[in-house]
């Protein structure tokens, strides 16, 4: 039997456009970054989650980043249905959206996002925000 801690730690992502889930795994791979397991789209995502989760010999994500864009609500309404969930096995949720104002941010947050973090059309700002997400994970 492995023990669970013998695999290193890393950051799930749900994210359903897959150039964005490669562009989005090679710039953290590219920075020194930790790992990433892509789960693929909401549909996907719930229930490769839902079975990595239910197994206590598994090893889940300390951190799960969620970038869906197939309509404006979908990253807060995957937030609302699965957060106290995620919260139980200690996995923290943070979504990417686009920029916006505080009380979009707040929306996030009250629903029970850990953070929220923005989706950048420039390199360099969305290197940023990636490196923002690492060091998120390395402070949970």
């Amino acid at each position: 039997m492995t023990s669970p801690f013998a695999q290193a730690p890393f950051i799930g992502l749900i994210d359903d456009d897959s150039h964005s889930a490669r562009l989005f795994m090679r710039v953290l791979a590219a920075n020194g970054g930790p790992s990433v397991r892509h789960y693929g789209d909401d549909g996907e995502a719930v229930a490769d989650l839902a079975q990595t989760l239910s197994d206590p010999q598994s090893h889940w994500p300390e951190l799960l980043v969620v970038d869906l864009k197939v309509h404006s609500h979908a990253n807060l309404e995957f937030v609302r249905r699965y957060q106290a969930c995620l919260h139980q096995k200690g996995v923290a949720l943070v979504v990417m959206v686009p920029p916006t104002n505080r009380d979009g941010r707040m929306t996030y947050l009250e629903a029970g996002a850990a953070a929220v973090f923005f989706r950048q059309p420039e390199a360099d700002a969305y290197r940023h925000e990636l490196t923002g997400i690492a060091n998120f994970w390395a402070r949970s």
